[in-house]
């Protein structure tokens, strides 16, 4: 059964094969998608656009972590989760004091190209703290940084 919002009459269509009539049914669509805009650009409005989600990767990222350290049989390695974790790993805005000891016992069990990134990463955040002695961000995250190269070192 084929459903549509807008019928147009196309001399021949009788004659149209079922994926024929899919193909052309598909490109009336487009066409006027393509006006209605036109119409909306010329009347000086703007199309509504969907909100954009929330930052969901960094709540997965935190309840694939959740789940390693307390599911470990449902728990499965995820590299984008992992990619994640790594890359902040030191911001205590998005990864909580709470979920970094989590983290650090994740971290334990890191090995190869990522564990030497990381490393290198907190490294330099250490050497990046002793430029600025007084900015508490960059001690905070420094601190992390000093547990972390204690830990893969």
């Amino acid at each position: 059964m084929l459903w549509r919002k807008k019928t147009h009459v196309v001399e021949g269509e009788e004659d149209l094969s079922l994926e024929e009539k899919r193909v052309l049914e598909r490109k009336m669509k487009k066409i006027l998608k393509k006006e209605e805009k036109k119409r909306l650009k010329a009347a000086g409005e703007t199309e509504p656009k969907a909100e954009a989600p929330g930052p969901i990767a960094g709540q997965q990222a935190l309840d694939y972590l959740t789940c390693w350290a307390e599911n470990r049989a449902e728990w499965r390695f995820q590299k984008t989760r992992q990619t994640w974790l790594l890359q902040h790993c030191f911001d205590f805005e998005q990864i909580s004091d709470e979920k970094f000891s989590v983290l650090l016992q994740y971290l334990e069990g890191l090995c190869g190209g990522s564990k030497d990134i990381t490393v290198q990463k907190a490294l330099a955040l250490v050497e990046e703290s002793g430029q600025a002695p007084e900015d508490k961000d960059v001690q905070q995250r420094a601190r992390r940084a000093r547990q972390v190269i204690q830990l893969l070192s």
